[in-house]
């Protein structure tokens, strides 16, 4: 079964991208046009300035912007380690849920997963 990056990373539109350690991905508050999945290298996704989770190897972020009408960031994303990303926007988001409904379900279960482990530090 491919992991949630790698279905990213087939359906992708854009060529993948490299983030350096401790480069800004993207900023909580700002808009966002495209998911991520991670291929290579850890990310630490932020909150108000508080890291609340590393997401790694094979799992997704940043999906909330192209699913909700405001297409807001809800946290900060930025490169723990070398990184390299597939990139997916919401056109082609879309069409791999269509074409490969696991993809939906993977995504689904890792953000039920880090919404568990936010709950637990509250």
């Amino acid at each position: 079964m491919l992991q949630p990056a790698d279905t990213v990373k087939i359906f992708q539109r854009q060529p993948e991208q490299n983030f350096a350690p401790g480069e800004m991905i993207f900023e909580e508050g700002k808009e966002g046009q495209v998911m991520y999945g991670v291929i290579e290298g850890e990310v630490e996704m932020s909150l108000k300035g508080k890291v609340i989770e590393t997401i790694r190897v094979g799992d997704v972020f940043g999906q909330g912007a192209i699913i909700h009408d405001d297409h807001l960031r809800a946290s900060t994303a930025k490169a723990k380690t070398a990184c390299k990303l597939a990139v997916l926007d919401r056109e082609h988001f879309l069409f791999a849920v269509q074409q490969t409904p696991l993809f939906a379900l993977q995504v689904m279960k890792s953000y039920s997963e880090r919404f568990r482990q936010l709950k637990q530090t509250i």
